[in-house]
């Protein structure tokens, strides 16, 4: 039996909605300020032993590590690559209720998980839906596995603006030459933003990085590209919020294959994950597309492709929002970043200051005896507890059950929509490939599907919500000329694989 989640087999009755209670456990929560994130969240620890759960059965496991929901964070790369293969055919997407337990805002919205690979385990898990404050002005196009023969390739989701009504599919965009500042910043309060490669005459043309005013209070996710099999997808720059601002993300889930081929399996999730993980333990993994959180210390996970968060930027595969946003924070604390670096090598060189993997393994160590005050031990707590609390900086309101169904409708709505994005870029495409070939650009503009998700439109530019107007950017310059691009998993000199790059194929399939 594990602890975590909630599950219904229809056909098999019933579910054990009621949250039953060790009379011994005693919850109390420790008010946490995470400096890097720059608000107070609070989260708790068992002192008295397990707390009591809905039974599920075995064959479900809740994790404390895995990957972050794309809609949640999508990382950012400057050369894109193909979505990963798994090996085996991606199951169907399960029936997943939304939590009765909604954020408090108005732009708040329930988007629902999907399958991701799992190549240590060699099989697949569930990475649960998220509440998410829409990022203003944007609407979520989800990512989806296109399966041939028994192989699977996973193309990511991204947030497109929420007036699109088309998607261009351009040639694949010449190797980045982005090599970070070149001149001083005019001021502390500048931050530095990428360049990138920009489609313009039916030919790509090199925007320059440039210094721009820095948003404490937003984060910048520039300009960049999202690979599908049809073709490249440009993806304009935007402001989202912070992650403690950003909505709720939920543990990942391991179902055997037993349980998720029942008929009638839906799904319920009630574990949360700290944000403070984003100021902890965050990785990025380039080659599968996502961020990841947890325990992925160990030199097997950087040889896999798994860089720490505070040095992804130094690789130069791409930008990671969140270091340079609390870099700029931090930027007076020149031991900042050490600390973060020495953080790390110690718990690379010891296990026991890693945090647990599962939420059973996370309820075990901090109870009893084994307390520790350590709040990096707390990757998650119940959202139930959470609800309950009045330390904590999320409010949640209690969701109508006519609010629930319309969000289980959407849930099919976001399937069809996915679905519907698989068929269009598996048509054949123009020759998109071809630069030569006419204006590439129109010949592959095709009808973006229409999204479930789609944000409030931004207020107006001097309202408390509303993002700040983003930066001009300079002018692109043709006559910077594109390298060849290096294939990702190339050696270094040494023999070494790159660090953030692992080979593999990517064949679209």
């Amino acid at each position: 039996m594990k602890p975590g989640a909630d599950f219904n087999v229809r056909t098999r009755l019933p579910r054990n909605t009621n949250h039953q209670k060790n009379t011994n456990m005693k919850r109390y929560f420790n008010c946490l300020v995470v400096a890097l994130l720059g608000t107070t969240i609070a989260w708790g620890q068992d002192r008295d032993g397990p707390q009591g759960q809905a039974a599920i059965e075995d064959g479900v496991e809740v994790l404390t590590r895995g990957p972050v929901h794309e809609a949640f964070a999508g990382t950012i790369t400057f050369d894109p690559e193909a979505g990963v293969v798994a090996k085996r055919p991606a199951p169907e997407p399960i029936e997943e209720l939304p939590p009765e337990q909604k954020p408090a805002g108005d732009n708040v919205s329930w988007i629902p998980g999907y399958w991701g690979w799992d190549d240590e385990r060699d099989d697949y898990l569930w990475v649960s839906g998220v509440w998410r404050s829409l990022p203003p002005g944007r609407q979520w196009i989800s990512g989806y596995w296109a399966t041939s023969g028994q192989n699977s390739q996973w193309t990511s989701g991204y947030w497109a603006d929420a007036q699109a009504t088309e998607v261009n599919y351009l040639p694949e965009p010449p190797q980045t030459v982005e090599a970070g500042p070149n001149v001083e910043a005019p001021s502390p309060d500048h931050t530095w933003l990428p360049g990138v490669w920009v489609w313009q005459q039916n030919r790509y043309a090199w925007r320059p990085g440039y210094w721009a005013n820095a948003q404490p209070n937003w984060v910048w996710n520039p300009p960049h590209y999202v690979w599908a099999p049809r073709g490249y997808v440009f993806v304009d720059g935007y402001y989202d919020y912070p992650v403690a601002q950003r909505g709720v993300l939920f543990a990942p889930v391991f179902f055997n294959s037993g349980i998720r081929a029942q008929r009638g399996f839906s799904f319920l999730p009630r574990t949360v994950i700290n944000p403070a993980v984003f100021a902890s333990h965050l990785f990025l993994r380039p080659s599968f597309g996502h961020y990841y959180f947890g325990d992925y210390y160990g030199n097997q996970y950087a040889t896999n492709g798994f860089s720490p968060w505070f040095s992804f930027a130094n690789s130069g595969m791409g930008y990671d929002p969140f270091f340079a946003q609390q870099h700029w924070i931090n930027r007076n604390d020149l031991q900042w970043n050490q600390q973060l670096e020495s953080q790390f090598a110690y718990r690379q060189a010891n296990v026991d200051a890693r945090p647990a993997r599962t939420w059973s393994d996370q309820i075990a160590r901090t109870s009893n005896g084994n307390a520790t005050d350590d709040q990096s031990f707390v990757v998650a707590a119940l959202i139930d507890d959470l609800a309950k609390s009045e330390d904590t900086a999320i409010r949640f309101n209690a969701l109508p059950q006519e609010e629930r169904e319309q969000l289980g409708q959407r849930g099919q709505q976001v399937r069809e929509a996915r679905e519907e994005r698989r068929d269009l870029e598996a048509a054949a495409a123009s020759p998109a490939a071809d630069a030569s070939a006419g204006d590439v650009a129109s010949q592959n503009r095709l009808k973006l599907p229409k999204s479930p998700v789609v944000s409030r439109p931004s207020e107006s530019p001097d309202g408390d919500n509303a993002p700040p107007q983003a930066s001009d950017a300079p002018e692109p310059n043709a006559d910077v000329q594109p390298k060849p691009r290096t294939p990702r998993g190339t050696p270094n000199a040494d023999g070494t694989p790159i660090a953030g790059s692992v080979p593999r194929a990517t064949p679209s399939v």
